[in-house]
C-alpha cells in the first residue's frame, strides 16, 4: 500500500507504509479517500476502519496505537478500495442510520437520506396540533423502501399500525428484516404498485417517491447514479408519474380528516401541490429541510359541502386493510 497520497498529508503520518497502526491506517485512507475526491474522507475513513475491527469511534480512538496485523490491513483496504470507486458506505457497512434507527440496506433499497426524517417531522407535528399521538393511528406508507419512514413513525407513535407498499419484493424484505429486528410488530407489508393491494381508510400516508427525471438520472452523483435501483430513482419524464398516482388513489384511501405527506425533489413543490389540488386534496406550504430545501408536502382532504355530502348516500362501509397483507 503506498503512502499517504499528498506531501501534508505524508508529513503528518510518518509511518503510513504499512500502515503499522490504526492511526496510521485511518491517516492514510483519509489521504487516499481526499485524493480521490470524495466528500467527507475523514469520516468515512473512520466508519470503514471501525467496522472491519469491529470497533466504534471511542474504541478507534483508545487502540490508535495498536498495531495492525496483516489480515486487519487487508479486511481495511477490501473496504476502502470499495469506497473509491464511489461505492456508499451505508452499503459497504450494510445499514444507515434514520431516526436513530440502525436500519440495514442492500442492493434492493435506497439509503435513507437524512432530508427524508423532515416528512417523519412534518407528519408527528401535523399529528401533535390535532392532539392524535396517542390514537389507534392507521399508517400507510407508498413505496416504503427500507420502511425507514415507516418504523420511525412506529417508533413515536405508540398506539399506531402501519402497512408498507413496494413494488420490489426485495425492497419489502428488508423492510420486513429491520421491522422485526426493531420488535416492530405493528409493521405489516405487501408487494403492490403504489396502492393497488390497499384498502383505507387512512389516517396517515406517507410516501418518498421516485422523484428522478429519467433524463436526470446521468447526472446524479456515482453514488446514487450506480448504486441506488432505478426503480427507486425514476419518477418518469417529468419525475412526476409516483405523484400522479398517488394523487389518484389517495382521496379514497385517506380518513376524513387524514393527512397525506410526501417528499419532493427540488423545484416540485407547486406541480405537486397542483396535481393533488386536482384530486381534491389542498396543501399546505412544504416544510424544508436543513438544507433550506421544500421537501415535505402536507395535504388534506377538501371540505365535503352538504350536498355532495347528500348526494352521495350513506357511503360505503369503511374497509380495511387487503388481506393481502403480511
Amino acid at each position: 500500500m503506498p503512502p499517504c497520497a499528498q506531501p501534508d498529508a505524508a508529513a503528518a503520518c510518518p509511518h503510513t507504509a504499512g500502515h503499522r497502526t490504526i492511526a496510521d491506517a485511518r491517516c492514510a485512507w483519509t489521504a487516499r479517500f481526499r485524493a480521490g475526491g470524495l466528500d467527507t474522507p475523514e469520516l468515512d475513513a473512520r466508519v470503514l476502519i471501525g467496522h472491519a475491527l469491529g470497533l466504534d469511534h471511542a474504541g478507534l480512538a483508545a487502540a490508535a496505537a495498536r498495531r495492525l496485523v496483516a489480515a486487519e490491513q487487508s479486511a481495511i483496504a477490501a473496504l476502502a478500495r470499495r469506497r473509491l470507486v464511489r461505492e456508499p458506505v451505508a452499503r459497504i457497512v450494510g445499514f444507515k442510520e434514520f431516526w436513530s434507527l440502525r436500519l440495514c440496506v442492500d442492493a434492493a433499497t435506497l439509503v435513507p437520506r437524512p432530508e427524508t426524517e423532515t416528512i417523519v417531522e412534518a407528519a408527528l407535528a401535523a399529528i401533535d396540533a390535532a392532539g392524535s399521538r396517542a390514537r389507534p393511528l392507521r399508517i400507510a406508507d407508498l413505496g416504503s423502501g427500507s420502511g425507514a419512514i415507516l418504523l420511525a413513525l412506529l417508533t413515536e407513535l405508540p398506539n399506531a399500525f402501519g402497512v408498507g407498499s413496494d413494488a420490489s419484493p426485495g425492497a419489502l424484505a428488508a423492510a420486513r428484516d429491520n421491522a422485526r429486528r426493531l420488535g416492530l410488530r405493528r409493521a405489516a407489508y405487501v408487494a403492490c404498485n403504489v396502492t393497488a393491494a390497499l384498502r383505507g381508510p387512512f389516517d396517515l400516508i406517507v410516501s418518498n417517491p421516485p422523484y428522478i427525471a429519467s433524463a436526470d438520472i446521468a447526472t446524479l452523483p456515482p453514488e446514487v447514479r450506480l448504486f441506488d435501483p432505478r426503480l427507486a430513482l425514476d419518477g418518469g419524464a417529468d419525475g412526476l408519474d409516483f405523484y400522479r398516482a398517488i394523487a389518484a388513489a389517495a382521496p379514497a384511501l385517506l380518513a376524513a380528516d387524514g393527512l397525506l405527506v410526501v417528499e419532493l425533489g427540488a423545484g416540485q413543490a407547486e406541480p405537486v401541490a397542483a396535481l393533488l389540488a386536482g384530486a381534491g386534496l389542498a396543501s399546505e406550504p412544504p416544510r424544508p429541510d436543513l438544507n433550506g430545501v421544500p421537501r415535505a408536502l402536507v395535504a388534506r382532504k377538501l371540505p365535503v359541502t352538504g350536498y355532495e355530502s347528500r348526494a352521495s348516500g350513506p357511503g360505503k362501509k369503511a374497509l380495511g386493510m387487503s388481506a393481502g397483507t403480511d
